[in-house]
């Protein structure tokens, strides 16, 4: 895994082979974060990462000024790996949730200025998810909500759609709550 710009940019880190996640290229997060740096200061910002996989966006919102960054992925081995990251870098910023997004997203009554979600692209709700993530508590007026997804997912009709991306087989859709879409 490899952290692409800000103050951890090109740092590397060796990725176990026992890790089942399927990681968002490098080619997809460099293009994905050029645009979001055009549209959102992350300075200061809370980012949540749903479905964290390797970590690899929420070490982005880390390298690039995020305040605090929550990482929620259930899965043993990928959660010892985002810790063994956040134990090298000696970094408090972000916080591991080990534990199910869907539980997460129901509960948590914390407000995040920015979202990212990555989840399997066969899991049996996916289709589900960009909705639960909207109407949740951690959405307010002015959060910014990207999910990740494959071509066979068009989110466009739901609220605050601002824009879709792709990057080869990477699509991502961006809502902001609260705004009009582009």
């Amino acid at each position: 895994m490899r952290i692409i710009r800000g103050k951890y940019g090109r740092r590397r880190f060796e990725v176990p082979r026992n890790i089942t996640a399927r990681p968002t290229t490098d080619f997809a997060r460099e293009n994905l974060f050029n645009v979001l740096e055009n549209i959102e200061d992350f300075e200061g910002k809370s980012a949540l990462d749903l479905f964290a996989g390797t970590g690899a966006i929420s070490w982005e919102f880390v390298s690039r000024g995020c305040s605090i960054v929550t990482a929620v992925e259930q899965a043993p081995a990928q959660s010892a790996f985002i810790r063994s990251v956040k134990e090298k870098l000696g970094d408090t910023a972000l916080r591991l949730v080990k534990g199910d997004v869907f539980r997460y997203i129901e509960r948590c009554t914390t407000r995040y200025d920015i979202i990212f979600a990555d989840p399997p692209y066969d899991h049996e709700r996916f289709g589900e998810i960009p909705e639960l993530i909207l109407n949740s508590a951690m959405v307010g007026e002015d959060t910014l909500v990207i999910v990740e997804h494959n071509k066979n997912h068009d989110f466009s009709s739901l609220p605050g759609f601002m824009r879709h991306l792709v990057y080869g087989s990477v699509n991502f859709s961006l809502f902001r709550v609260g705004q009009k879409s582009e």
